[in-house]
């Protein structure tokens, strides 16, 4: 079976669906428990359940466009012919960059987590192929939450970082 036709399948054997900032997802989990808005940060206005997963899928030069939410998202390798490259824009300035890839070769891992209220953005360190990741948050995500980057905004915000936020932004 070819990356393709990999893709195909993955697609059609998860449910996988497009998402807003490329790629495709599944929402797989979303906890019955719910945390009320007294006891989160301010940064929540309101109510969030405890935690939401998803399937999410990259392949070709797809690419996952900046964006924040107000939670911590952990990323979780299951599968593919190509490293995930995360760029992280931290609320404090600092930017990082996770790969998540099989085997540890050089800085890959299998897990990484992004701050909550980073700018983070993501692409195939190969675009001849794919990569089959997990995303968590907890508190569980909501539209609410997600801010998409506005390119010139965000190259105001990080002049020194041109390059990856013309590469993964598309407004």
């Amino acid at each position: 079976m070819n990356n393709q036709e990999r893709v195909s399948y993955l697609v059609e054997k998860l449910g996988l669906l497009p998402h807003p900032e490329g790629g495709f997802y599944k929402e797989t989990y979303r906890s019955e428990d719910v945390l009320s808005k007294a006891g989160l940060p301010n940064r929540f206005a309101g109510d969030r359940v405890a935690s939401t997963l998803i399937y999410y899928l990259l392949s070709g030069n797809d690419f996952s466009a900046f964006h924040r939410i107000k939670s911590d998202e952990s990323w979780h390798y299951y599968e593919g012919t190509s490293a995930l490259l995360v760029y992280e824009l931290k609320p404090n300035g600092d930017y990082v960059e996770h790969r998540l890839a099989k085997g540890f070769e050089g800085e890959a891992t299998y897990q990484t987590v992004i701050e909550a209220g980073s700018w983070f953005g993501s692409c195939l360190g190969d675009e001849e192929g794919y990569c089959l990741v997990g995303c968590g948050v907890a508190p569980g995500f909501d539209f609410e939450d997600f801010d998409m980057a506005e390119r010139a905004a965000l190259l105001k915000s990080f002049p020194d970082r041109g390059e990856v936020i013309t590469k993964l932004t598309r407004l």
